[in-house]
């Protein structure tokens, strides 16, 4: 990716843990947008255009203290929430990608992928991240885990991806609609020929061929690019304020435990227990310490 020649800016810092074992490494966006971003403007005067907070029922503007956050029940019923109470609910915020189980990669269905993110090692954790990788790797599994993100739990899928491990958040199984609801077919049932289903599966072997992302490219957003350079070198061009970036995020300090491997085998053993109280517990973001 581009920014990496600048040097990625970290999203979170903290470690992976799984047993007694822990590995140093920071998050990294494994993606970056590539769609146009159109930006409302004041046609009279180029200044950006924001939202103004209105009361739906009087069309009337209405100031920032006067609202408040309600969650909507049955009818016309709302039960509103402080921002201390929302703040009191949230996770309690930690440096740790708990590892929960570890699951073949082919039983998580694509469904459930949401964004992925690259994890960089520490500098001093880069034998054990390589360990972990190609355990994984070799295993043929990846693991699935829990950890706290801008205040909020996200499940997610440790994956093993070429020289890098890769986190990528997954979609709670509630979020998930079913397909119930929808008038589909069958299987079986649709009264397919045998002749029409033979064309339809030659036509598919006609057309498969390998995975290769870099041959589709975003036509509209090209288009676009092409347009907006051709009116700027036209000298259509106006100016406008930019925005503020978001601000970097913070960081843990986490204690690098290789050697505990051995110890994480034999987890029920007093070996493990004395280990244990010698080496600082990593709490999941549920408040229970790691097994």
């Amino acid at each position: 990716m581009a920014e990496h020649a600048a040097g990625p800016r970290a999203i979170w810092k903290g470690a992976i843990s799984f047993g007694l074992v822990h590995v140093p490494v920071s998050l990294h966006s494994a993606t970056q947008e590539q769609e146009v971003d159109f930006d409302w403007l004041d046609k009279r005067s180029m200044d950006p255009v924001g939202y103004k907070r209105i009361n739906k029922r009087t069309g009337k503007e209405i100031a920032k203290h006067d609202i408040v956050k309600g969650v909507k029940l049955e009818g016309d019923e709302y039960v509103v929430l402080s921002d201390d109470e929302i703040k009191a609910a949230y996770p309690k915020r930690t440096q740790t990608i708990q590892i929960e189980t570890f699951v073949k990669a082919a039983d998580v269905s694509f469904v459930y992928i949401e964004k992925p993110y690259y994890l960089a090692p520490d500098a001093k954790a880069q034998r054990v991240y390589a360990l972990l990788r190609e355990a994984l790797e070799k295993a043929g599994v990846i693991g699935i885990a829990r950890f706290v993100l801008h205040n909020k739990e996200h499940l997610a899928a440790l994956i093993p991806a070429g020289p890098a491990l890769m986190l990528g958040t997954l979609r709670w199984a509630e979020e998930i609609r079913s397909p119930e609801a929808l008038d589909l077919p069958k299987p079986g049932a649709a009264g397919l020929k045998p002749a029409e289903l033979k064309m339809a599966q030659q036509l598919i072997a006609q057309m498969t061929d390998a995975w290769k992302p870099e041959q589709f490219k975003d036509d509209f957003s090209s288009a676009i690019r092409e347009l907006v350079a051709a009116k700027a070198k036209a000298g259509k061009k106006q100016t406008v304020q930019p925005f503020e970036e978001a601000p970097d995020t913070g960081s843990a300090n986490v204690v690098d435990l290789t050697e505990l491997l051995r110890q994480s085998l034999g987890g029920k053993s007093g070996k493990t227990k004395s280990a244990a109280k010698k080496a600082p517990a990593a709490k999941s973001p549920r408040g229970r310490k790691a097994a």
